[in-house]
């Protein structure tokens, strides 16, 4: 335990030569970061321990949150953070000779998943923790977690990323509570008693074993947990002179790559056959761990609901469903009727989508060779489903047919998810609506009640107090402490927005991240970036939705402008990008491939390198993220409207102070009910209008091309020898895709509002008291996006679970 800075030097020193034999004078930043990481699980260890005890005493209703992606980011400064000791440690090391900095870069960014998805459930957990709710995530243990990305000669290149590489400090491996999870064989019936046995022979079986990560409550005394789950052997090793060594040698290869590495390329049948294979790895392994939690409480198989809250984050654990129904039924002896009353009073669904392709389908062929047994019930699901829906709609195919679980030969997830749960929730206003009358109209003409909507929200934690401390402070010093507990606390700042000194403040730390932005990508990439230009930023994963098209064709527009006018009066403009494409999404690479070409012949003309920088920084991650976001000044939130289901980076920049050019999509709606149009920059096409186009098919980007010659000019660009195609046809499958295939996500649609929605941009930033008063109210209203407030709903309005009340930390 340290309580003072003397206390804490003099446990770190103990702990330095007691774990690793070395004085302070030998120790290096990793013996710090590794140092600390043990002082922290020990000082923790009591309150995690009695945080459990607690909870089964109370019989408490826990939730469960089921995830593919859990991107927490680095764990050392968040977790001082919660433990309210980060500046009495940063203060300690400092005059042991130490950086804590330094340290910090030693962690590895968790390889646990890619983009919002897995970061939003990052920041449930960290509020589930703060507010003391018993709340714990279930994911799996990525032993690469998706890819390194490296950037060779433009292109982005994968690599594993070998993030366990020395460990994991945070980690504590469960063994003795692993559970058996089976995949393949026969389902062999059996009668007794008058009822029907199913029992699985002739499977493969492979051990799930469980590594706990502590989710430390900021201020109390409360530690939630992440469970990951890692796939081993459940077999004997055979001896070597036995013909069938080679076999075990391919079934241990087998067994590794269920958690090996995330999201597998899925364009071929093995990696479809894997992607499945690792849902049900979840599922499976999270079912009987809260089943034996379940159990330690003596209660009746029925009042599961009412102890445990399994929540699963999109259709990816959808699977959750069919294999509760099959523990109950096949081993807990329940009838259908019993185990469906349960598993729909126990399960809640959260959908991220309006992308058709985004909602998972799965071949009953496939699903019935790996897992039999499932394949059975979700067959016996549908069937009773859709007799159900047979007696509400009678002769109504078509209805029947957009709601069945299965059709054809393929089983589609988001429905057996809406059939099997109680609570179907969308992640912003109007990505809620669009679920009600569009996607889902069906579903919520049968199930209304089921319907609502929770707003995501991020971690002021991590996202501004850890990220951001400077900026922490200031609003502190301005409307005192009380955000840090109650973040809504932040709209007392509207009072300071026009203040001078305030203002002046801002500024100061807002050019403060800037120029330690601008080192970092001096040192990385040897591009020098001026501090005092506008910093454009869009970092987040790379989709054609997502449009980093639009933002790369507006910076050729510009780039052409320079050079037709070298002269011209513009606002010295960094562009910053960064992000990742899947390994198999070759559009999406050769955005990247593109973006790199035009930072290339932009950074490297002399004629405009003193207006306009352009740079892609590699292997988007939580931690680079903690760097871009404090200093960009201009937010890019340019999805074609209708397609972002929220967005968490438009929350992440705006708390940040940063301004948003965006088109009206997502959690953006929300923020623009806030902030109006005089702090934010709108453009583009409505929702709305974005449908009428689809359904009328009226819309032609070969109309705009011949209309508008700045537009011809770019598309030209990418076709043709010249500025960024040296040998012509360089990106030929970026122009097909726009004026081709019909230009899915409207980029040139858009391109004119979004060359004036910059020009608007380019006169604000010239006004500095304007801008800084509108990015102050941004900072102002930013608390309504916290994941406290979102976290809150979901217990009260889906899960309800009661706060654990333990003392606060001293």
């Amino acid at each position: 335990m340290f309580d003072t800075k003397e206390n804490f030097k003099e446990a770190f020193k103990k702990e330095l030569v007691m774990q690793l034999g070395k004085p302070v004078s030998q120790a290096t930043d990793a013996d710090v970061y590794r140092i600390l990481g043990m002082m922290i699980r020990e000082r923790i260890g009591e309150d995690w321990a009695n945080t459990n005890q607690r909870l089964k005493a109370a019989k408490a209703k826990q939730v469960y949150y089921f995830s593919m992606e859990f991107l927490i980011g680095r764990q050392l400064g968040n977790n001082l953070l919660s433990l309210g000791v980060l500046e009495l440690v940063r203060d300690g090391l400092q005059e042991l000779g130490f950086d804590l900095d330094s340290a910090e870069e030693e962690e590895s960014d968790p390889g646990l998943g890619n983009g919002g998805l897995g970061r939003l459930a990052a920041c449930f957990l960290d509020s589930l923790a703060a507010q003391q709710l018993p709340g714990h995530g279930c994911g799996i243990r990525y032993r690469y977690g998706l890819f390194e990305q490296k950037i060779v000669d433009g292109h982005q290149v994968e690599l594993p990323d070998y993030w366990l590489q020395r460990g994991n400090v945070w980690e504590v491996c469960r063994e003795d509570k692993k559970v058996e999870v089976r995949f393949g064989g026969e389902v062999q019936m059996t009668e007794r008693d008058g009822r029907l046995h199913f029992e699985l022979a002739g499977y493969e079986s492979i051990w799930a074993i469980p590594y706990d990560i502590p989710v430390i409550g900021s201020g109390s005394s409360h530690v939630n947990t992440l469970r990951l789950w890692s796939a081993r052997p459940a077999k004997t090793p055979i001896k070597p002179n036995n013909g069938s060594y080679y076999n075990y040698l391919n079934y241990y290869r087998s067994v590794e790559s269920v958690s090996e590495f995330l999201y597998p390329d899925d364009s071929e049948f093995e990696g479809k056959l894997l992607r499945l294979k690792q849902q049900y790895f979840l599922c499976s392994a999270g079912l009987q761990s809260i089943l034996r939690t379940f159990d330690k409480l003596e209660l009746p198989i029925e009042c599961l609901p009412d102890k445990a809250a399994i929540h699963i984050n999109d259709t990816h654990p959808t699977l959750v469903i069919p294999e509760l129904m099959r523990i109950l039924m096949d081993e807990r002896s329940c009838s259908w009727e019993e185990a469906w009353q349960i598993t729909r009073r126990a399960v809640s669904y959260t959908n991220h989508t309006t992308l058709s392709e985004a909602l998972e389908k799965w071949p009953g062929v496939m699903v019935k060779q790996l897992l039999p047994r499932i394949y059975m019930i979700i067959e016996e699901m549908n069937k009773r489903f859709c007799a159900e829906l047979l007696e509400r709609y009678p002769g109504d195919q078509n209805r029947i047919s957009q709601l069945a679980i299965v059709y054809g030969d393929q089983i589609r997830m988001a429905n057996l998810a809406i059939a099997g749960s109680y609570s179907v929730n969308g992640v912003a206003a109007l990505h809620t609506e669009i679920l009600k009358k569009r996607e889902m109209k069906a579903f919520y003409e049968l199930y209304p009640e089921r319907f609502n909507n929770k707003t995501n929200g991020i971690s002021h934690r991590r996202w501004l107090m850890h990220a951001n401390p400077a900026l922490a402070r200031l609003i502190t010093e301005a409307i005192g402490s009380r955000w840090i507990r109650q973040p809504r606390e932040m709209i007392g700042l509207i009072k300071y927005a026009e203040d001078r000194g305030f203002q002046d403040n801002l500024h100061e730390i807002k050019r403060g991240n800037k120029l330690r932005l601008a080192k970092y990508v001096r040192e990385r990439l040897h591009i020098s970036i001026d501090p005092d230009s506008i910093f454009d930023v869009q970092a987040k994963r790379l989709h054609a939705y997502k449009r980093q098209l639009l933002n790369v064709l507006h910076m050729m527009h510009l780039y052409n402008q320079l050079k037709d006018n070298p002269s011209a009066d513009i606002t010295p403009r960094t562009f910053l990008f960064s992000a990742k494409a899947a390994p198999g999404y070759y559009l999406a690479k050769n955005i990247i491939k593109l973006i790199n070409t035009v930072a290339d012949t932009v950074n490297r003309d002399r004629t405009v390198r003193d207006k306009m920088k352009v740079v892609f920084l590699e292997n988007y991650s939580v931690s680079l993220a903690e760097k871009l976001i404090p200093a960009a000044d201009v937010s890019e939130q340019i999805s074609t409207a209708g397609k972002e289901a929220s967005g968490t980076g438009n929350m992440k920049f705006m708390m940040n102070g940063a301004l948003t050019v965006g088109t009206l999509d997502g959690a953006n709606v929300e923020m623009h009910e806030m902030l109006g149009d005089d702090n934010m920059f709108l453009f583009g096409l409505r929702a709305e209008q974005v449908m009428e186009y689809n359904q009328s098919g009226e819309y032609s980007p070969w109309h705009i091309y011949d209309v508008d010659l700045r537009v011809k000019e770019v598309m030209d660009q990418l076709i043709q020898p010249g500025r960024f195609c040296p040998e012509g046809q360089d990106f030929e499958s970026i122009y097909q895709s726009v004026l081709h295939h019909q230009d899915e996500f409207f980029v040139l649609k858009d391109f004119a509002s979004y060359v004036e929605a910059h020009l608007r941009i380019d006169l604000a930033y010239r006004n500095a008291r304007d801008w800084l008063k509108k990015s102050a109210l941004n900072i102002a209203h930013s608390g309504k996006f916290s994941s406290d407030h979102t976290i809150k709903q979901y217990a009260t309005g889906i899960w309800q679970i009661e706060p654990l009340i333990l003392q606060r930390r001293k």
